[in-house]
């Protein structure tokens, strides 16, 4: 298994500070959860059905001709390999680490590239993989940009796949209305706009007859009753939509100013994260882990191999305790040098 943000009991464990204790900043999920509506009896009773209007709420939310439920964006993810013939496969990195993990564990020659080495590599490449906005380094991507590559791939009958992940607060960046070319494919995640990672549900956007045949390969009845019930209120809530982008804006631009305050001014990020390139990253991790404050932290090899992911506080009280950590960190930076 790869190591993800997130997992809060393995630092309770670690550090001896009980759960409720912590500051968890080490996810891209947004701490503002959407209020759960009553499940009827019926839908923990029975097999769910497809015909309760969550497509048609998908679709209406996200701009797309037609989507596909799974059982979030990872199980599509896992999926997609088996649909294609060994191959080689760019993955424009660095980013979410299951995207290289799927295809490479499948037999595929996977090639991690950088933004400026796509059009050098892209022509010799039958899948490409972009993250948009990129995970963790908030790298956007123009539409535009990503159909001039979608177009190269597919007079060769490849691939683009585009995990939107973060896309929410930036619709305008979406792909999903351009979704009924072929060989394009849009993986949305549910859980981290809307709060509610737990109940594991995703979407495919992609031409009606390859949605078809990935759903035959995924199964039936991947995404529970609840969750279909669930996701239909939450896709159709524009009030709620609208705030929730509002303060996760908001907030983004406040964990900046509060980053750059303290010298740490990020180099990337989006509306539910921020992203910092340092020496210092382990340093810092293991000093805000001990005060109860969980971060993300990234190690692997390459150009970017220390660095730190920071998710979005919750309450006021949150941000004091981050900030003073922060304050503390940097004082003491600052005296040893």
């Amino acid at each position: 298994m790869l190591e993800h943000g997130g997992r809060l009991r393995g630092a309770v464990q670690k550090y001896g500070i009980d759960e409720a204790d912590w500051v968890d900043l080490s996810s891209g999920i947004s701490p503002w959860s959407w209020p759960v509506p009553p499940i009827p009896e019926a839908a923990w009773a029975r097999l769910p059905e497809t015909d309760d209007g969550l497509e048609a709420a998908a679709c209406a939310y996200y701009g797309a001709p037609d989507v596909l439920p799974v059982a979030g964006s990872q199980a599509a993810i896992q999926a997609l390999p088996r649909l294609r013939q060994a191959g080689k496969v760019g993955v424009l990195s660095p980013c979410y680490a299951e995207h290289a993990e799927a295809w490479r564990s499948t037999g595929f020659l996977v090639r991690e590239v950088l933004e400026h080495e796509v059009e050098r590599f892209i022509d010799t490449l039958d899948v490409l993989v972009v993250v948009n906005p990129n995970n963790p380094t908030g790298l956007s991507l123009t539409p535009e940009r990503l159909l001039a590559w979608h177009a190269r791939l597919a007079e060769r009958g490849g691939w683009l796949v585009v995990d939107e992940a973060f896309m929410d607060n930036t619709p305008h960046l979406s792909l999903a209305a351009e979704t009924q070319r072929p060989g394009l494919i849009v993986l949305r995640s549910f859980g981290k706009f809307f709060g509610l990672a737990g109940v594991r549900l995703g979407f495919v956007l992609a031409e009606s007859r390859f949605l078809k045949v990935l759903a035959k390969q995924i199964g039936p009845w991947s995404v529970s009753g609840p969750t279909r019930i669930l996701g239909k209120v939450c896709l159709a809530d524009v009030e709620g939509q609208r705030l929730q982008r509002q303060r996760t804006e908001q907030a983004s631009a406040r964990l900046v100013d509060l980053l750059t305050r303290q010298g740490l001014a990020p180099q990337g990020g989006c509306a539910l994260f921020q992203w910092l390139i340092t020496p210092l990253a382990a340093e810092l991790h293991e000093f805000c882990a001990q005060r109860g404050i969980l971060l993300r932290i990234f190690l692997n090899a390459g150009p970017h191999n220390s660095s730190l992911r920071f998710g979005l506080p919750r309450e006021e009280a949150d941000w004091q305790r981050f900030e003073q950590a922060l304050s503390e960190f940097s004082r003491g930076v600052h005296e040893s040098s």
